[in-house]
Order: C-alpha cells, then sequence, then structure tokens
C-alpha cells in the first residue's frame, strides 16, 4: 500500500514552527503520561507514503516507509533523504519525546537540514501506543533482539542500510526525553549498531525498568536510583551478554532544574558510560562552551572524547534548543566530508595478513603491546567480514566462529610484556570475500592497526 510522496511544505515556515515547538514542548511533557492517542493508521501531515517493497523514498521529503520489517510494538516509520545524499551515507537516528511523532521530531529539530549540508540520512521512529512513550521499562526493550521498540528500531536501520547501502560504521542515535531514554536503551542493546549517541533530558540504561507492565517508574524519575559505575556498566553490558567489541561513545545533556526526570540522572549516565567505555569517572576537560553551560569530558580531550556530558544551569526539562544538534554533529563527526572518528587507539596494535584460495584462507595476527604495563589475559575482539567462517585456529580459542569474533588467550600467552608481541592465527572458509579484519580491540579497547 502506498501514496504518491507529497514535498515537505514546512521548509518557509521553519523559524516560525521552531518558535512554536519550543513553546509548546513544556505542556506537552506535563500531560506525557495522558495525552491522547492519535489514530494509529492516519496518514502524516507532510509526509509522503511508500511501502519498502518499493525501494527508495522520494528525495528531500519527510517519507513514510510500511512493512520495512519485523516490528513488534507497531512502531511508524518515517525517513529524510537528502538530494544530496553521499555515497555510503551515515544514518543518523531521531527519536521523539513522550506525546510527540517521527513527523513532531522532524519539525522541532534541525536534522534534516543539517542532512541537506552533510549527506546522511535521518530516520524518525514513531510511537503508536496511547502514551506515545518509547517502551524503554519492559524486561523485552531491556535485552538484545528481546522484543518490543528497539527490534522495530533496528529493522528500520537495516532496512535504509540495506536500500541505500549505507555506512553501519556510521549509525548515530539521539533522542529528546523519552527518546534520549531510548538512546540510552539502543546504545545499551545494540552496541556493535551505533557508533554513537546524544541523549537530551534522559536516564541510564536499566533505570527505569519495571515488571508490572507500566510504563513510568517514579524512583528513576525522582532521581534517587543510584549504582556503581560497575553496576551501572554490567547493566548495560548485560544487554549483549558476550560482546566483547567497540562501545558507542556518549554525549549527555542535562538541566540542572529538571522537573520531569531529575537532575541526579545526568551524574548516573556518567558513571554508566565511563565505566562502559572502560575510562575514568574524572574529567579530562570542563569548560564552558556557552554561558551557563558547563561541559567535561571523560577519556579524551577533543570533540570527540569517549563521553561527553553538558549540564544547562538553571535550566529544566524541554533544554533542547535550535543549535543543539550542530553540537550533537560535531560528537558524532558527522559535520565535515570525512567519515566519523574512530574509538581513539589503546596501548596495543595490530597487525593482520591472508594467504587465501578460492573458498578458504589462513590469517596470521600479531597483538603488540604498546603500552607501559603488563596485559595479564587478554581477549582480542574484531568482525570477520561477511561470509567468512573460522574453522580452525592456534595461539587462541575463537567465538563465535563468524561475525564480531573474539579470540581469548590459552594458557601459555595469556601475558604480554610492555614491548611483547604474541602472535595467533585462524582458518577461516570464506565465499568470495577473502579480507582480513580491519579494527581490532584488546580487552574493549580500540587497537592501533597495521
Amino acid at each position: 500500500m502506498s501514496a504518491t510522496p507529497h514535498p515537505t511544505a514546512r521548509r518557509p515556515l521553519r523559524s516560525l514552527l521552531l518558535a512554536l515547538v519550543a513553546a509548546l514542548l513544556p505542556l506537552l511533557t506535563a500531560t506525557a503520561l495522558t495525552a491522547p492517542a492519535a489514530a494509529a493508521g492516519e496518514p502524516a501531515r507532510d509526509s509522503a507514503r511508500v511501502s519498502a517493497r518499493e525501494g527508495a523514498v522520494p528525495a528531500a521529503a519527510l517519507t513514510e516507509v510500511t512493512n520495512f520489517g519485523t516490528n513488534p510494538s507497531n512502531l511508524r516509520m518515517y525517513l529524510y533523504v537528502p538530494e544530496s545524499v553521499t555515497v555510503k551515507p551515515a544514518v543518523v537516528v531521531a527519536v521523539h519525546w513522550c506525546t510527540g511523532s517521527g513527523p513532531d521530531m522532524y519539525n522541532g529539530t534541525e536534522y534534516d537540514t543539517l542532512a541537506d549540508r552533510y549527506g546522511f540520512i535521518v530516520l524518525y521512529p514513531s510511537v503508536t501506543r496511547s502514551s506515545k512513550c518509547f517502551d524503554v521499562s519492559s524486561p523485552q526493550a531491556l535485552r538484545r533482539g528481546g522484543g518490543s521498540d528497539p527490534v522495530g528500531i533496528k529493522s528500520m536501520i537495516d532496512w535504509v542500510t540495506r536500500t541505500y547501502d549505507a555506512d553501519t560504521g556510521r549509525v548515530f542515535a539521539t533522542g529528546i526525553s523519552s527518546g534520549a531514554m531510548m538512546t540510552n536503551v539502543l546504545l545499551g542493546d545494540y552496541p556493535d549498531v551505533f557508533a554513537a549517541g546524544a541523549a537530551f533530558s534522559g536516564v541510564p540504561f536499566g533505570c527505569f525498568a519495571t515488571t508490572d507492565g507500566s510504563e513510568w517508574n517514579s524512583a528513576c524519575s525522582g532521581g534517587t536510583v543510584t549504582h556503581t559505575p560497575k553496576e551501572w556498566g554490567d547493566l548495560a553490558r548485560g544487554a549483549y551478554p558476550g560482546y566483547t567489541g567497540p562501545r558507542p561513545r556518549m554525549q549527555i545533556w542535562h538541566g540542572t532544574q529538571d522537573d520531569v526526570l531529575r537532575y541526579p540522572n545526568f551524574g548516573e549516565q556518567i558513571k554508566q558510560w565511563t565505566n562502559v567505555q572502560g575510562v575514568s569517572q574524572s574529567p579530562t576537560t570542563i569548560d564552558t562552551p556557552q554561558s551557563g553551560w558547563t561541559r567535561t569530558r571523560y577519556g579524551g580531550t577533543g570533540d570527540q572524547a569517549p563521553v561527553e556530558a553538558v549540564s544547562l544551569q538553571g535550566v529544566g526539562h524541554n533544554l533542547y534548543a535550535q543549535g543543539m544538534a550542530s553540537r550533537v554533529l560535531t560528537f558524532f563527526g558527522l559535520d565535515g566530508s570525512g567519515p566519523a572518528p574512530q574509538p581513539q587507539p589503546g596501548a596495543c596494535r595490530v597487525t593482520a595478513s591472508v594467504n587465501a584460495w578460492s573458498t578458504g584462507l589462513t590469517a596470521s595476527v600479531t597483538l603488540t603491546n604498546t603500552g607501559t604495563t603488563t596485559v595479564n589475559g587478554w581477549k582480542l575482539g574484531f568482525t570477520l567480514p561477511a561470509g567468512q567462517t573460522v574453522t580452525g585456529g592456534w595461539g587462541a580459542t575463537y567465538t563465535p566462529s563468524s561475525g564480531a569474533v573474539t579470540a581469548t588467550n590459552v594458557s601459555y600467552n595469556g601475558t604480554i610484556a610492555p614491548g611483547a608481541s604474541v602472535s595467533i592465527g585462524y582458518q577461516a572458509a570464506h565465499g568470495g570475500n577473502s579480507a582480513a579484519p580491519a579494527a581490532f580491540t584488546l580487552n574493549g579497547t580500540a587497537c592501533a592497526a597495521g
């Protein structure tokens, strides 16, 4: 089922509508739990609608895509593809607030006009349940592939990456309020999908968890749920047990006078994501990018630090304002023509070479400790190219046999002194792509390659 696309007529009214959304957001938040539901089948205003079977959507028009894949909670999918979309474009998932919708997020933020400038694609998931809040509390939502909203959003991303040959290494999430909470959830459930996230007025992954079917957790919203950094980190890591690959970077925004999701949630998110990233809870830099703002960075000093947090003095729950999206893009690394920055290398270097034949290959991998302390026990993470399957190996145990693989030391080579190396290898079958892995992590930290 489809309809003729209709380009949006919103652009000449951009400034007026942004001002109107800013004025209405406090009212919308106050009624987040009681707002009437929109009709689930009602077409979005100022948008086109196409079936996923029809392929690419019209350029420069907000378009609803249907039949995009597994969708257990009946989300709706809206997409904005600029006329100037780049080859292998990045994808930004922009997640709306309670009582909002995908079209509301489109109208109330600047990601589409920034997409026009930089060539990425914007995906706007949209809730159909009566509260118009995303599910960030059910057990299904808080585990990878468990069901509910995260599964539907992952299906949308898969559709976009297939249809536009998008760069799977440059998928990002950002959200406001309920969307900020979902950003935390998505990065916990799918750390292998997202390169980074930006959460405006959110709570940590798992903070809103309930077991009685309720969407609301008053203890979390009130800022009384606290954990140690490791406890928070374990909650996020527990969504995808066994995953040892790189973790997405996180940018956190919160107002000190937030009366909906109280300000202590800001610090709890910092504790969680610094632990997930394996960096210190002590900031590496503190500055004031704008009057009333305090920005702290953790684990790095540049624009793409592993964790960045912005506290807005005297600001309430509805803190999002025009111009903030540009700062999000800087953190994502999308405000230029090049790809997003990769995680900062740790104190390790990996070289890999391949000898291949028609259906198989052997790979030789050398891991060097370039740091000043001894490595005691190691797990080397890497992703095999599509179609490759490990059939045997030496110097390590390899699990699983395809996809995101972890090579774990054996008894005789678990210690690597500073400056020393260990050599391992594996044999694999392939379906035509015999390339070596391009990126590696040592105990969860990215290594320099080559």
